[in-house]
């Protein structure tokens, strides 16, 4: 994973989950609390998701291959999709099942200083953990807010990581307030309603997750500031005077695909064009070193032909345009006219219409 800052954000994460999940499962089998089972499977299930992010993160790294032959680049986002399933049934479903239960049949805390003493230590080390992904993060966000950052990220490790320590911070509050309610009022019922938050604030956070890596994983384009850089290197004032429609897209977080058609003079050579497809090559790696795979296709731009021809900045899959409208009114008379010309070659006799020939093997019409 070329992201170190992603890498060293999971690491951290996955120590202080390891060693949150044993001691949330120790204070469980001492005081019987609900809300310390349902943390200490949430924490062992992110320590499962941030094993899947490094495997991802592997994997992304093998070679192309005459089938794959863009690479693996896309592994980081399968393999974020799959921690927000995991998130979702393994941490969330199952908080709420035991939340549900524990309303249902309520018993009082035994040894409530085991469930007390290991969230405030649970607290303590998820939150070394935030600050570490929430230093990483900087590096990279820029001046997006938070929400920004999230959403336009195109590598799915450090927006992961800072969902679920958030997550984990607030269910160890919710579950800290249900162990403290149930202790002061004597009634389990508040262990089992912190446990049901937590299952619902688990849900809530793998929806976004899944939203969020499944727009990457449908491919999303490069951002607004480099399609900017990218659209000034390819323009040389010269050969290439400018571009008629170009596409982006992540072919994984740290490898784009250009695709352009630019335009150039009639008069151009071949020699010359391709020289100035190459530069222009050159130019566009050296703004967004991330572009990697780039196809320019030389045209002559035609203002009239641009006006009556179909939108080239819809993308693939919106409705076609109609023939009539991208060759202008006359072309529809025109596809007429040649359909009737070839009706007429195909049946040249009609006997019910005086205008054409008789067929010979009509029997001749009768003298007066």
């Amino acid at each position: 994973m070329s992201a170190s800052g992603g890498t060293k954000a999971i690491v951290a994460a996955l120590g202080a989950n390891l060693a949150i999940a044993v001691a949330k499962f120790v204070a469980f089998l001492f005081s019987g609390s609900s809300s310390m089972l349902a943390e200490s499977v949430h924490s062992l299930a992110d320590s499962g998701n941030q094993g899947l992010l490094l495997l991802g993160g592997k994997k992304a790294q093998r070679e192309a291959t005459p089938q794959h032959p863009f690479g693996y680049g896309r592994e980081r986002y399968i393999y974020a999709f799959l921690v927000s399933i995991v998130l979702f049934s393994v941490g969330g479903m199952f908080a709420v099942y035991e939340g549900y239960e524990k309303i249902k049949h309520p018993h009082a805390l035994e040894s409530w200083y085991w469930p007390v003493g290991v969230l405030v230590f649970a607290i303590i080390a998820e939150g070394f953990s935030f600050r570490t992904a929430i230093k990483e993060s900087n590096h990279t966000r820029g001046s997006l807010s938070w929400t920004e950052f999230i959403r336009r990220a195109k590598a799915p490790e450090l927006p992961v990581v800072l969902l679920e320590d958030f997550g984990a911070l607030i269910g160890l509050v919710l579950a800290l307030a249900g162990v403290g309610l149930a202790l002061g009022t004597d009634n389990g019922v508040w262990d089992g309603i912190g446990t049901l938050c937590i299952g619902i604030l688990l849900i809530l956070i793998a929806l976004v997750l899944a939203v969020e890596t499944k727009s990457l994983l449908l491919g999303e384009a490069a951002g607004a500031d480099q399609v900017e850089k990218i659209k000034a290197a390819v323009v040389d004032g010269d050969v290439v005077t400018g571009i008629i429609h170009m596409r982006t897209l992540h072919l994984g977080p740290e490898e784009l695909l250009v695709a352009a058609k630019i335009a150039v003079q009639h008069d151009d050579t071949a020699d010359e064009v391709a020289s100035a497809i190459n530069a222009a090559e050159a130019r566009i790696r050296e703004a967004v070193p991330i572009a990697r795979v780039i196809y320019l296709e030389p045209d002559i731009y035609s203002e009239s032909r641009a006006a009556s021809g179909a939108d080239p900045e819809k993308g693939p899959g919106g409705p076609l345009t109609p023939p009539d409208a991208a060759d202008g009114p006359d072309a529809a008379d025109a596809a007429d006219t040649h359909d009737g010309a070839a009706d007429a070659a195909a049946d040249p006799a009609d006997p019910a219409d005086p205008a054409k020939p008789a067929s010979p093997a009509d029997p001749p019409a009768d003298k007066a």
